[in-house]
């Protein structure tokens, strides 16, 4: 009869292995299903009583996120016995944050500024405004929205998910993976074209690599919502093929379905898909000294261990000297030198 610990219970997903990895990452990805759909549920019965249908979007957007992040903290301290879950989810709360967080957001504002221009000197872009006192409600409203989902969609795609994935397959074939899953979503879910699936693949390389290069989510999230603020808040134009960011200002692309995207929008350009390969460079340029600080390897002492103790004789030896400073050693002056006998040759020079 074998014999087993009862405090040891074998379970595929516990474990430092690939397949237990793998296992944690179709976790992962279930849960982010399931929260997104106990949330849209949740915000329809909240939304009434917390300030109507305006603000349903963004009470989902945070039960979401709040979901999310209790969820993958659980998993965290279950099954990769984390001590400190949000940090290793990429919520670090480090010096220099906040500074992240604009470097990713520049980059992504210079990606869509390029494709704004490119398809307003090849097509028509039409700009028009609502300052209604409404219009500025809404587009306050927008902008918390954006924030808080893409920070949602940060955590589940960058964050607990990606990691486990990383650990699976290493951080190249995760971010390709990633990537690849990404596009058979939008190709299966979405009204879009190959163009914007290959973008929507570009864009999750690109906020995978920000994540990479600094191991937190502060890069990736900035630059995931300055993108899609600068689409479809900034210049109005479809985010996706939705419009409900356009508020204050409503663009409008006329020309070319493969310069402007369409209905779809500038995600389903081909000006978009060069835009994000030069971001990426961009990225990777900028972010060089976060890499050499955050994504070095960690070093792990090998061999054997050097803290041994003295020899006992050494250590009594010691212990029996007198402190350093208690007693006064006088060193006494040499004595006076003797003058040297002359030297025979000097007699003889001077009887001479």
């Amino acid at each position: 009869m074998l014999n087993r610990d009862p405090r040891k219970s074998w379970n595929p997903v516990v474990g430092s292995g690939r397949i237990a990895s793998l296992l944690r990452f179709v976790l992962a990805l279930g849960w982010f299903e399931l929260a997104g759909h106990l949330a849209a549920v949740s915000a329809h019965g909240l939304a009434p009583y917390l300030g109507g249908e305006d603000l349903y979007h963004l009470i989902q957007r945070i039960l979401l996120l709040f979901l999310l992040v209790t969820g993958y903290g659980y998993m965290g301290l279950a099954f990769d016995r984390q001590q400190r879950p949000l940090s290793a989810m990429g919520l670090k709360p480090r010096p220099g944050w906040a500074r992240e967080f604009a470097v990713g957001a520049a980059v992504a504002w210079g990606a869509v500024l390029v494709v704004a221009v490119v398809i307003a000197l090849g097509a028509w872009l039409r700009i028009e405004f609502w300052t209604e006192p409404r219009a500025f409600w809404l587009l306050g409203i927008d902008l918390a929205v954006i924030a808080v989902a893409t920070l949602a969609e940060e955590v589940a795609f960058r964050g607990y998910a990606f990691q486990r994935l990383m650990e699976a397959i290493g951080p190249t074939m995760a971010t390709v993976l990633m990537a690849l899953l990404v596009g058979v979503v939008q190709w299966a879910t979405s009204d879009g074209t190959g163009v914007s699936v290959l973008v929507a693949m570009l864009t999750t390389v690109l906020f995978s690599i920000a994540y990479l290069r600094t191991r937190a989510l502060w890069l990736p999230w900035g630059a995931h919502f300055a993108w899609n603020v600068c689409l479809g808040v900034l210049f109005g134009l479809p985010l996706s093929g939705v419009l409900d960011y356009a508020t204050v200002v409503q663009g409008r692309a006329l020309g070319a379905r493969w310069l402007t995207g369409g209905s779809y929008g500038p995600e389903g350009s081909v000006v978009t898909v060069f835009a994000l390969l030069g971001a990426i460079i961009v990225l990777v340029m900028v972010t060089r000294e976060y890499a050499w600080q955050y994504a070095q390897p960690v070093i792990v002492p090998g061999g054997m261990a050097v803290d041994v103790a003295p020899p006992a004789a050494h250590t009594a030896m010691q212990a029996a000297a007198p402190p350093a400073g208690s007693t006064l050693v006088q060193i006494a002056a040499p004595p006076p030198a003797q003058p040297l006998p002359p030297s025979r040759g000097a007699d003889e020079s001077t009887s001479n």
